[in-house]
């Protein structure tokens, strides 16, 4: 198995990525608040942790993958109240609705989808094993928050700031009911028109932060792999994180944090305000969905990244540049021979699996899909042109080739996901019915099926191994 490196926001470096139980891989990905369709910013994690999980699977590891639905908190409360229905009513419909567009996108469903509400006993337990450590406290309304100042050696290491610092930039109010301006809330005491649970400190919900510990070391463990997420989330989500699941455990929580950069859109933070703010369901009316995913994999994850129509524009031609390759092999391997291949041929073989290899390399640097990316664009040509200058290549030559391309594109980047367009079997008779009428030389009759495949939406290519048929 090859050794794949990982940025570790943790120590800021790379390191060899070493898992704690041998051949298995445990990842975290912090999922979407489900008030809304997710927009272009969500999409970059969903796809970049995505193909983290599609690689460490073809690298033969055993991957059990957890990404979360924040199903409780003050926007979908506030979104319920706009649409006079139930929090859970809301969280009902977007919870689909992701799915729908994460599927567009490419991204496969998690093994474990969690849901907050799902886990309030793990959170009320989570909490209570704090506050027997003396790192959380109750205040008079009933709240319950989290002693940064009991755990302030200990605070600040994934945004590499201490405690003294992090407080020189904050302020508390007159009024404020914390003891220090760091202290999160780890329980919220219920408000007038709410949803709420029953717990030791009173009717409430969880905060933000506990709901992801608690979670995440149910399904994965109190120490786990990798645990991922927006470079936005660093601070306070994931250093809050770290704080209440290491001062409940004792233990390391992730080993390793992997961050993804920033998404500006035409060389601007991208905001509702700026009226730059497009949704994946926005883009999809003008774009192919998958064009986004081919989008955000031409940069490094951990690289800001520029949306712009331009650049999405170059991401279609380079998929369709992709899917020309695919389909025009599969068209040849439907009229290849079977025997042995010869010596050029086995070059080739030999040099897709070279290609492959180089392809890992780029993945296991810090999941450098650019560089990947290149490669594969590097192997689209080198197979065009070995199978075109061959005059009639074999099936296992064809088959080695769709094999590396397949491997590359579809299996880890999670591209060409679509199947060849299936030719109707009424629109293949009118072919066939060509062919003969060209072997008739009757061309008139030819010229005038062609114009009624035409019209059927499909275009008729006359190849040196036959009439190639796709869509119009």
């Amino acid at each position: 198995m090859k050794q794949m490196m990982i940025y570790n926001t943790l120590s800021r470096k790379k390191e060899p990525f070493v898992p704690v139980h041998e051949g298995k891989v445990g990842i975290y990905a912090c999922g979407p608040t489900v008030y809304n369709y997710f927009h272009i910013g969500n999409a970059r994690p969903f796809i970049i942790f995505d193909t983290l999980r599609r690689f460490m699977k073809h690298l033969g590891y055993d991957v059990t993958f957890v990404q979360n639905f924040t199903d409780i908190d003050d926007k979908m409360i506030k979104r319920a109240n706009e649409e006079g229905t139930t929090v859970e009513a809301i969280a009902e419909k977007y919870i689909a609705e992701y799915f729908k567009d994460a599927e567009a996108i490419g991204v496969q469903r998690a093994d474990v989808h969690p849901r907050a509400t799902k886990h309030i006993g793990e959170i009320i337990g989570l909490i209570k094993k704090l506050e027997a450590k003396g790192l959380a406290y109750r205040v008079d309304n009933g709240d319950v928050y989290f002693d940064t100042q009991a755990w302030r050696s200990n605070y600040g290491r994934l945004i590499g700031q201490n405690l003294d610092d992090l407080e020189s930039g904050a302020r508390i109010e007159v009024d404020d009911i914390k003891r220090h301006p760091m202290d999160f809330a780890l329980w919220k005491a219920k408000k007038p028109g709410e949803p709420f649970w029953k717990s030791p400190w009173g009717e409430g919900r969880p905060g933000w932060h506990i709901e992801c510990s608690a979670m995440s070391m149910k399904y994965l463990g109190e120490t786990f792999d990798i645990h991922c997420g927006g470079v936005d989330l660093i601070f306070p989500h994931h250093e809050n994180e770290i704080a209440q699941s290491e001062g409940a455990t004792g233990k390391p929580f992730a080993k390793y944090w992997m961050h993804n950069g920033h998404i500006n859109v035409d060389n601007k933070k991208m905001s509702k305000s700026a009226g730059n703010f497009f949704t994946v369901r926005d883009i999809s009316k003008e774009f192919d969905p998958e064009v986004v995913r081919m989008f955000m994999l031409s940069a490094q994850y951990r690289s800001p990244i520029n949306f712009s129509r331009d650049l999405m524009e170059q991401a279609r031609a380079g998929l369709e540049r992709l899917y020309t390759a695919r389909d025009n092999a599969q068209f040849a391997l439907e009229h290849a021979p079977e025997r042995e291949m010869n010596g050029e041929e086995r070059a080739f073989a030999a040099r897709a699996k070279g290609f492959m290899d180089q392809f890992d390399d780029a993945m296991c640097d810090d999941l450098n899909t650019s560089e990947a990316m290149g490669v594969l664009f590097e192997y689209v040509r080198d197979m065009n042109t070995a199978l075109a200058d061959a005059k009639a290549p074999s099936r296992a030559a064809i088959e080695a080739g769709l094999a590396a391309l397949n491997t590359m594109a579809h299996d880890v980047l999670g591209l060409l996901m679509k199947e060849a367009d299936t030719v109707p079997e009424d629109v293949k008779a009118l072919v066939q019915a060509r062919v003969d009428a060209k072997k008739a030389k009757d061309f008139a009759e030819a010229d005038r099926i062609r114009a009624e495949v035409l019209e059927k939406g499909y275009i008729i290519e006359d190849t040196p191994k036959g009439p190639k048929v796709k869509k119009a």
